[in-house]
């Protein structure tokens, strides 16, 4: 697949997906949005891919934002259409099924940051920073961060960042959990894509369910979500890979995991 703002390859079940705007610090517009759309559209139903890797080229950023000139004739109706177009992109990758992991590679900033929060685990390079600026323009993030971050960190970090506008490191990203791991960057992607094998060894069929069961922690009661943990759990049961891997581990073996 040939895109003007992503560059694509998969191996070994691993897609790695890289924005590629280095010039604009990978900087989210129009079209990197709709080609985002249309990849992850492509990954949701390829078995090809087991696991994504999202990164951003070069150096300095991961995303370092929105293309700011496409924020500046937004009225009341454009902008609301605007940010529900981008919320629309960003929960196709909360919701795709299969685990996205964000190798932050320098900047996270505004849609930089929600991009990542939608991802389902986060590694950042040292270099790393994170923050939601919106405030400085007199909007709000509008991608899903008032959502998400408060449920990631909290909502009195959360409150901090989103209000102040104040950027934070790896190091503080790490501290409030924002992200699980912070590397030196010449280590980031070997260590995502360690990661992302040990991810893909697993019954496939129960990672799916897990990250099933865990976006549901985000949108419905305690109650709710046991009932749906029980039911996924029964599902695990009746397939093919729980026999496997049951078996194999008595026999003390490595289990052949088929994925169903």
């Amino acid at each position: 697949m040939n895109f003007q703002t992503l560059l694509f390859s998969t191996q070994n079940k691993i897609a790695t997906v890289t924005i590629n705007r280095p010039d604009k610090l990978n900087a989210l517009n129009a079209t990197s949005k709709s080609e985002l759309k249309q990849l992850f559209e492509h990954i949701k139903t390829s078995n090809d891919v087991d696991v994504v890797i999202l990164t951003g080229a070069g150096e300095k950023a991961f995303v370092a934002g929105t293309d700011i000139s496409e924020l500046t004739s937004l009225d009341g109706n454009s902008g609301k259409e605007f940010s529900a177009n981008g919320q629309e992109i960003f929960d196709a990758i909360q919701h795709l099924g299969k685990p996205v992991i964000a190798a932050i590679n320098g900047y996270a900033l505004g849609g930089g940051c929600e991009l990542a929060l939608a991802c389902h685990i986060r590694i950042a390079s040292e270099n790393a920073k994170f923050g939601q600026p919106e405030v400085n323009l007199a909007i709000l993030p509008g991608y899903g961060g008032t959502q998400r971050l408060p449920r990631i960190v909290g909502v009195g970090k959360a409150m901090e960042m989103i209000l102040t506008g104040n950027p934070i490191d790896a190091n503080e990203a790490l501290r409030i959990g924002l992200v699980t791991k912070v590397v030196p960057l010449s280590e980031l992607m070997k260590t995502a894509n360690e990661l992302a094998q040990t991810i893909a060894s697993k019954g496939q069929l129960a990672i799916r369910m897990s990250l099933k069961a865990i976006n549901m922690t985000m949108e419905t009661p305690l109650s709710e979500g046991l009932k749906l943990e029980a039911s996924l759990f029964g599902v695990c049961c009746d397939s093919s890979d729980m026999k496997e891997g049951t078996k194999a581990f008595l026999e003390k073996r490595k289990a052949n995991f088929l994925g169903k």
